[in-house]
């Protein structure tokens, strides 16, 4: 069974900031400290509870969100491709995130051998900022296993890609971070 459990992210440029809210709210920020990253449309995502929204404030440039945290493999990772979502034209956020859940979660488990953790964030709702419908966290032992790993097979890797055309706007969805967790 997945667990389920409400939090607010916040998804910035500033990853000094997203380590600074993320241990003000005993949270996780996930980072990508790589130079290109600076081409992202954000770096950092800060994941975490707190009564007091403001406290967000600092690591919230690209957007804020109330998610659904779906732990849908447990485990740790030393590294992880943040993946951020907006669904297929065709498709409303609830068929998007339900095909997400529902399809393509068994289909990741099946066809990422290597991954080690797997988290789904859906955006129940957006509070600032830029659209998204969710954030993946793939997480693996190593940036090669990530980077070298990822698939099990060449076919998996079509069929990842294939599922992923029928519930995700591949154009508009930003570029992954590869993200170190801290917190």
């Amino acid at each position: 069974m997945t667990e389920h459990t409400l939090h607010f992210a916040a998804a910035t440029m500033n990853a000094e900031a997203a380590l600074e809210v993320s241990r003000s709210l005993s949270g996780i920020a996930y980072v990508d400290a790589r130079e290109t990253a600076k081409e992202l449309p954000f770096r950092g995502l800060v994941v975490g509870v707190t009564d007091d929204m403001s406290d967000l404030e600092p690591a919230a440039d690209f957007g804020t969100y109330i998610v659904c945290q779906r732990v849908i493999k447990p485990g740790s990772a030393n590294v992880y491709g943040l993946f951020p979502l907006i669904h297929h034209p065709d498709k409303t956020h609830v068929h998007c995130d339900a095909h997400w859940r529902d399809v393509h979660a068994p289909l990741a488990l099946e066809h990422h051998a290597h991954m080690t953790h797997y988290i789904q964030l859906s955006v129940v709702h957006r509070l600032s900022g830029t659209h998204v419908d969710g954030f993946a966290l793939c997480g693996f032992d190593s940036e090669d296993d990530l980077r070298n790993r990822f698939f099990t097979t060449d076919e998996s890797r079509q069929v990842i890609a294939d599922d992923i055309q029928k519930f995700a706007n591949v154009n508009r969805s930003p570029r992954r971070l590869i993200a170190t967790p801290n917190g």
